[in-house]
């Protein structure tokens, strides 16, 4: 009787460390754009004590979110084990995917279609593509999807485009800070992602010159490492971010609403509805996205000169169980 109740203390009293000790950390990067929408709701419902993705994935799990500024930057937080998941662009995925030589990172599923746009100063000094010889045009960061695009397309224009110069002068600028040189006409042109496209357009007088509608904007990608340590836990999360994303497309207005408030208390600032709304119209959230998808972006980042070294994508995208 007292080596059962010896027992039965030790129970007691282990009990809530073993359990502190199961509790999983995973980290997860996202960007503040609508463009990022799984990543803001999930990044706010956590802040209000809700998540979205900690009710899906049980208490055992602590959901860290990490803002980002564009693609590169998340990619060299995943190299660096600084996070284990994140949403991301989908040229600093295959940049990344091709810099480890497909050891590193896995697209998990599709997030985001739409929602980039090339916007131009609305004066009218741009309003076909030979004005845009010798004029400055930003994107969020060097080798970020949007900045592989302009690249492209300029190229595709005939135009000589380098890293410092050329006939049209790609500035990587964040996207925080576009907006105020736009406002100031330092730069005659952005290249960039919603809700920056929409405040261009409604703060800054600016005009959209083209859109990229059905282009991928946005995936959830994870490093190989915690994939492999975690398979049921990241199936999981994939499974959580399915989920959300059909509600965004079934609830629009309370998606919109939600997205909003997680924005404004990102940037510490009331995000104005009527940009919201106009940036939701240019989007198309997904969870699919296919290697072909990803083998036309490799050739327009080579058409520019990046991912020169190429490798066979057939392992970039994880299959699902």
């Amino acid at each position: 009787m007292k080596l059962w109740s010896s027992l039965a203390l030790a129970c007691v009293l282990l009990g809530p460390i073993a359990a502190r000790a199961e509790k999983i950390t995973l980290r997860v990067g996202y960007f503040p754009n609508v463009t990022h929408a799984q990543g803001v709701v999930g990044s706010h419902t956590t802040r209000e004590k809700h998540g979205w993705f900690e009710q899906r994935l049980g208490p055992d799990v602590i959901i860290q979110w990490y803002p980002f500024n564009a693609g590169p930057s998340a990619m060299e937080a995943i190299f660096a084990g600084s996070i284990d998941l994140t949403y991301v662009g989908p040229n600093p995925a295959l940049n990344a995917y091709i810099r480890s030589r497909g050891d590193e990172i896995r697209v998990l599923a599709g997030s985001a279609e739409g929602g980039a746009a090339l916007v131009v100063a609305g004066d009218g000094r741009i309003t076909s593509p030979a004005d845009f010889r010798g004029k400055k045009i930003a994107t969020p960061q060097l080798g970020n999807t949007q900045d592989v695009a302009a690249r492209a397309w300029l190229v595709q224009q005939k135009f000589k485009v380098t890293l410092t110069g050329g006939d049209v002068l790609v500035i990587p600028t964040a996207n925080a800070d576009q907006l105020g040189l736009f406002q100031q006409g330092r730069l005659d042109g952005v290249w960039t992602v919603e809700p920056w496209v929409s405040r261009l357009e409604l703060e800054a007088g600016g005009k959209v010159f083209l859109e990229q509608t059905d282009a991928i904007t946005t995936v959830l990608v994870s490093s190989v490492k915690f994939l492999q340590a975690h398979p049921d836990l990241v199936e999981k999360f994939r499974a959580a971010h399915v989920e959300l994303t059909a509600w965004l497309n079934a609830q629009p207005e309370q998606a919109r609403a939600l997205v909003r408030a997680g924005l404004s208390a990102e940037v510490r600032r009331e995000m104005s509805g009527t940009i919201i709304t106009s940036a939701w119209r240019r989007l198309k959230f997904t969870d699919q996205v296919t290697p072909a998808q990803f083998t036309t972006l490799v050739g327009e980042a080579q058409s520019v000169g990046f991912l020169r070294d190429a490798i066979p994508l057939d392992r970039l995208l994880s299959r699902r169980p």
